[in-house]
């Protein structure tokens, strides 16, 4: 029965993936989390300088440690790390959510494109400078 759901002692698993874990088991049910407002695709999870090892919190959970590593390494937008850990853009953003709770986290917001200045306004700017 290799690569077929299996039910035994209570958990369910694949032979070939192993345990499975259900989203919403990540989130303890959660779909939401403060400030997940800010949370779009693009922005920009960043580990807090001062944030210690989060594999000493035992309130954590694996997803959350491997978060905090991931954006140690490189700030991430939201979306590389939901395709990184393979996970719901949904859940992440919850996980993402707590990590910002337990001041793990920060999160960033790239500059809209409408508050940007005008291409035509930067050349000008460098005709001016030129012109000096």
């Amino acid at each position: 029965m290799s690569g077929e759901g299996q039910r035994s002692g209570g958990h369910w698993f694949d032979d070939e993936a192993g345990p499975v874990v259900r989203p919403y088991a990540m989130t303890r049910g959660r779909t939401s989390s403060p400030g997940q407002h800010v949370l779009d695709l693009i922005a920009v999870v960043v580990t807090e300088p001062d944030a210690g090892d989060p594999e000493d919190d035992p309130t954590l959970a694996p997803e959350h440690v491997e978060i905090v590593g991931l954006c140690r390494d490189e700030p991430q937008s939201v979306a590389e790390l939901a395709a990184g850990l393979d996970l719901p853009v949904g859940v992440v953003r919850v996980l993402i959510g707590d990590l910002v709770h337990a001041e793990l986290v920060h999160v960033t917001r790239p500059v809209p494109p409408a508050e940007l200045p005008d291409e035509s306004i930067l050349r000008d700017v460098i005709d001016g400078l030129r012109a000096l």
